[in-house]
């Protein structure tokens, strides 16, 4: 009798509002302090579509992906990205290099390679240094995301960009990391001539073609481009209306050359930056 009154006490002090339930993870960036863990995702294409589905997730579903250990390492578009996505509501911590924080990272090149310039064009030393960070960070790392800069692949390296991507990945997945967002590269703006933007075409196709049955591949020249109603005979370019200009610059890049430049005008990266996130989100929902 005792011990059976000895029980009922216990389980009338105990706090069930507290406890979290099967399938849940504490994390302070969420609603309550908690969030679903990762599901299984799912993987495929997103582009223009993402970002009308981003805006009909509840707040719920897309407080989720604040939640998920991330790592996206990029240059001067991938900034205008994350600008978007913080004026969306949905922040990047800043990533050193050191400590991975918890939710989303982000980065530039030179902050994780201890203020060595990594320049747009050297997308070997790029891939060199996101697989060594992905790496050290595997053990909390849940979503791996890679982005190229709009000088880094052109007609002379589009092969071994490739060769050297795949390698990247194939070694990611063997240390231990299983989700990736991939991101096609991003178009310049191009009125007289092509200057890469049919090579990046071809790297876009073949990252949709390569990883869209097992990944997420986020297809950023689909939206820049309108899918292709914004070209120079066949080749896509990024849409006047999206690109950086006086009437709408970039947050933090400013104002874009005549041709050869493809930076995001702050208004559009903030529609564009949806369709990242639902790439995200589908990543690990």
């Amino acid at each position: 009798m005792r011990q059976l009154l000895f029980l009922l006490l216990l389980m009338g002090c105990s706090s069930p509002s507290s406890d979290l339930q099967p399938g849940t993870t504490p994390n302070p960036n969420t609603p309550g302090g908690v969030t679903t863990v990762l599901g299984n995702g799912q993987p495929g294409v997103i582009g223009l579509t993402g970002i009308t589905a981003w805006d009909n997730l509840s707040a719920t579903e897309k407080a989720r992906v604040k939640g998920w250990n991330s790592l996206f390492v990029h240059a001067s578009v991938g900034g205008d990205l994350e600008d978007g996505c913080q004026n969306n509501g949905v922040k990047f911590e800043f990533y050193d290099g050191d400590k991975l924080n918890e939710g989303l990272n982000g980065a530039d090149w030179n902050s994780i390679n201890n203020g060595n310039n990594i320049s747009n064009g050297e997308p070997d030393k790029k891939m060199a240094a996101f697989k060594r960070e992905a790496l050290q960070q595997k053990d909390k790392l849940q979503i791996a995301i890679f982005k190229f800069g709009y000088a880094d692949i052109t007609d002379s390296n589009l092969e071994s960009a490739k060769t050297g991507y795949k390698q990247m990945i194939d070694e990611l997945r063997a240390g231990g990391i299983k989700r990736f967002v991939h991101i096609t590269p991003p178009l310049i703006y191009i009125v007289t001539k092509d200057d890469g933007n049919a090579a990046k075409m071809k790297m876009g196709q073949w990252m949709r073609d390569t990883f869209k049955a097992q990944d997420v591949v986020f297809d950023l020249q689909e939206i820049e481009s309108d899918n292709g109603a914004c070209k120079l005979g066949s080749v896509w370019t990024i849409c006047d209306k999206y690109r950086s200009t006086t009437n709408c610059p970039s947050k933090g890049q400013g104002i874009d050359s005549p041709e050869g430049q493809g930076h995001l005008c702050e208004k559009e990266a903030n529609r564009i930056s949806k369709a990242f996130l639902y790439s995200i989100y589908n990543a690990g929902k």
